[in-house]
């Protein structure tokens, strides 16, 4: 995998993403009320996969480079999360891998449900890594279309009908470029391993 045309390519995902984001928001009008210093869908672990992670790291090296005594803050938040979890971690605490397995994922569903994201600044309640941030964060809010039919943030969307929360649904990956992305990225690194945002912050 040529690292140079991975970037690219993955620049264009998020340039991809961040548009429709912005056309759903658009939408959705005073329905939408995630605004910087919202935090609540920071609280709880939640699983990203190994491009997220990339990026992540990729965005922690840029910014210690920028403002070192930053980066170093976040990386003591996430060391000391780490420490505070590993003991019920369901998953590898070595590593930061999740257990996949069907008992893995229902010991994930109640884990470390109080414990605020370590790239969450205390002070501001906004992401000191925000450009950098996984998947997850990018698309939440808007309407997103699940398992179990469109997941919205229960802050938003008060009072609208179902169809009016289906008018601002849009699909953020048309083309699955993430998968494919991922797929390569697997061949090259030899693992499919999620895990969450704190292993990717410690080092």
């Amino acid at each position: 995998m040529a690292s140079a045309d991975f970037d690219l390519r993955d620049s264009g995902l998020i340039q991809i993403v961040n548009a429709a984001m912005a056309e759903s928001a658009r939408r959705s009008g005073p329905w939408l009320v995630c605004k910087p210093g919202c935090s609540k869908c920071c609280v709880g672990p939640f699983p990203i996969t190994q491009l997220d992670a990339r990026r992540l790291r990729r965005g922690m090296a840029e910014l210690q480079t920028r403002e070192p005594e930053r980066a170093e803050r976040i990386r003591e938040r996430a060391r000391e999360y780490v420490a505070r979890v590993s003991g019920d971690f369901p998953g590898d605490p070595s590593t930061g891998a999740l257990d996949q397995s069907e008992a893995g994922l229902q010991r994930f569903t109640t884990f470390a449900d109080d414990e605020p994201c370590p790239a969450l600044d205390p002070a501001t309640g906004q992401c000191e890594v925000y450009g950098a941030r996984p998947m997850t964060c990018r698309t939440f809010g808007p309407p997103m279309r699940g398992d179990e039919g469109l997941v919205v943030c229960d802050l938003c969307y008060d009072g609208a009908s179902e169809d009016q929360i289906e008018s601002c649904e849009v699909d953020p990956d048309p083309d699955s470029l993430e998968w494919t992305l991922l797929n390569e990225l697997q061949q090259t690194s030899g693992t499919a391993d999620e895990t969450i945002v704190a292993f990717c912050l410690t080092s």
